[in-house]
């Protein structure tokens, strides 16, 4: 690395962000259950668990309400046609329930397959990192002492900037993996509402909403591919120019394109609920 001050700024900003951005692609392709060891995973799992309980008494609950709501008299339940339907309707919704675990944990691993196949296809894994244009180095190196004094409290500000983008980045990925445990804990009582008619729009919103959750990584993926795809080729540096219009210009394209990319994997949620009309 250089010894210069300024290019040692942007370097570090630089590094962090690649640092971050490795991180963010490991942890997309982990599962829950891997994810920090799997601890987290047998307490939401003992939680699912113990919530069936409840899902059950409330299937029983919702599907009497439907068929108090749907049925116009008693001599109408007692139809056959009547009788067969709304039995297969609480078989299925006994299912859903005592099998909702495997139902999302399928949904999660062919979300995973699609991210895994827009990983390999891209041909863009580790290798794309964003590094300084060695002529910006070199026109930084050679500028003087009192030239150099703004533009290191600029690249100091830009390096905060890059710093605080990356975490940004990082706490997105880290909340996707909460809203999965909080879907995943709590999905016996929406998963049951499938029992009665008149609420099965509730599970149905909900197994909606945990694909838009595990869509988000493949909005992340894209995202990144995108951004790697920019800092393989990066902002061109017009060596005529000043010194000081180099740098400016470099920084503020660079740092632009992070806010891009940062924009996108903060608004995934909202992007993946407007592709499926949430």
């Amino acid at each position: 690395m250089s010894d210069n001050w300024i290019v040692q700024n942007l370097q570090n900003g630089l590094d962090t962000w690649n640092d971050n951005l490795t991180t963010i692609w490991k942890l997309i392709t982990q599962s829950p259950q891997t994810f920090k060891g799997g601890g987290i995973w047998k307490v939401i799992n003992n939680i699912h668990t113990s919530m069936q309980g409840i899902g059950y008494g409330l299937l029983v609950l919702f599907f009497f309400v439907g068929i108090i709501k749907t049925c116009n008299s008693f001599s109408e339940v007692k139809r056959p046609e009547q009788l067969f339907r709304h039995f297969i309707r609480f078989a299925i919704s006994k299912a859903v329930v005592t099998y909702g675990l495997k139902l999302m944990m399928a949904i999660f691993n062919i979300v995973q397959g699609i991210i895994d196949k827009i990983m390999t296809t891209s041909g863009v894994l580790f290798n794309s990192k964003t590094s300084l244009p060695k002529a910006l180095i070199s026109t930084i190196e050679d500028m003087g002492f009192f030239e150099s004094i703004p533009l290191w409290a600029v690249t100091l500000i830009a390096g905060l900037v890059i710093l605080v983008l990356s975490f940004i980045m990082i706490l997105t990925v880290y909340s996707r993996f909460f809203k999965l445990y909080i879907y995943t804990a709590i999905a016996p009582v929406p998963l049951s509402c499938f029992a009665g008619e008149p609420t099965q729009s509730i599970g149905q919103n909900f197994l909606k909403s945990y694909s838009a959750v595990c869509l988000e990584g493949a909005i992340i993926v894209l995202a990144c591919i995108i951004f790697s795809l920019f800092a393989s080729a990066p902002p061109a540096v017009d060596t005529s120019a000043a010194a000081v219009t180099q740098v400016w210009s470099y920084v503020g394209e660079l740092i632009f394109n992070m806010l891009i990319l940062v924009g996108t994997v903060k608004l995934s949620d909202r992007i993946v609920k407007e592709m499926m009309g949430l």
